[in-house]
């Protein structure tokens, strides 16, 4: 059925309702909030000074860096797998003793993470998957740190479960 609009013109009966619709689409887009950028994770991402880092240990889950409500610092926490966490450590290396050198450290540390990972996932597995060190700084350098831990996580969201494999 038609019907007569005020400006004489016919229009049929079916396009208030998807007019309608339409709009409400539209102003509910206003409100919701547009998906923030991917962090990039490299070498500088997450350090051995990121609070809360130091508390993770081999295997386990945990955030990316998010605001403390109290501090207001980036905060890294631990988060079981299954709960969508951003990241996993799989495993630790120990830097030699020597003076501080930023480029020669990350280069260390890539290549040991890169072999780690390649270890545990192989070929297929590794579809979806990347990797980055976390290493020290060179002020827990002059304290004596020289582990660096090496992580993985999925560029395209979270893990859901432990992503290493198991032995």
């Amino acid at each position: 059925m038609s019907r007569l609009t005020a400006a004489g013109q016919v229009r049929p009966r079916w396009t208030r309702p998807w007019g309608l619709l339409l709009c409400v689409v539209a102003l509910g887009t206003l409100f919701v909030d547009p998906p923030g950028p991917r962090a990039v994770k490299d070498d500088a991402f997450i350090t051995a000074e990121t609070p809360g880092i130091l508390n993770i240990e081999g295997g386990e889950c945990f955030t990316d860096p998010v605001d403390s409500t109290g501090s207001g610092r980036p905060i890294v926490l631990y988060r079981p797998c299954p709960e969508h966490a951003d990241n996993q450590s799989y495993g630790f290396v120990h830097a030699a003793d020597g003076a501080w050198e930023r480029t020669r450290l990350a280069a260390f540390a890539w290549k040991k993470c890169g072999e780690g990972f390649t270890h545990y996932w192989a070929g297929k597995a590794a579809s979806g998957l990347d990797f980055y060190p976390v290493m020290p700084t060179e002020k827990t350098w002059a304290d004596g740190d020289r582990d660096i831990m090496c992580v993985v996580y999925r560029p395209g969201g979270e893990l859901t479960e432990s992503a290493v494999p198991l032995a």
